[in-house]
């Protein structure tokens, strides 16, 4: 039986997205020298990745002479929401509260990242009190 398709990408193909995010539109060997060293894989392995990610909706390609150069589809933002959004769901009960719980105990955030936070948290709250 074939695995269900989900729409959060896959870790490899997360490790993808992440590289077209930072570098712009990239061919199949752009990817591939730019993927983590500690994990080569082959031409073929990234080019069969890539295709995938492009019928799965996450990636665009458009040919450019003998390659075809990728890009990305869904937006950085876009992907991180829905995959925060699943997590929210399944793991948390929808409880932005204990998420938040557990990722400050498991981030352990620098006093800029804590200040960044109250920041965030107190101009969500004055939208809401407006609103």
């Amino acid at each position: 039986m074939a695995r269900p398709r989900h729409k959060n990408p896959t870790p490899a193909e997360l490790e993808v997205l992440q590289i077209i995010w930072e570098h712009g539109p990239c061919t199949v060997r752009e990817v591939m020298n730019l993927l983590s060293p500690k994990r080569p894989r082959a031409y073929t392995s990234v080019m069969s990745l890539m295709n995938v990610m492009a019928d799965k909706g996450m990636l665009k390609q458009k040919a450019e002479g003998k390659a075809f150069v990728y890009s990305e589809k869904v937006s950085r933002d876009k992907t991180q929401s829905r995959m925060l959004g699943d997590l929210l769901s399944r793991a948390f009960d929808g409880s932005a509260s204990a998420l938040v719980t557990h990722l400050l105990r498991q981030a352990k955030p620098n006093s800029e990242e804590l200040e960044e936070i109250h920041k965030t948290i107190n101009e969500f709250t004055r939208k809401r009190e407006n609103a």
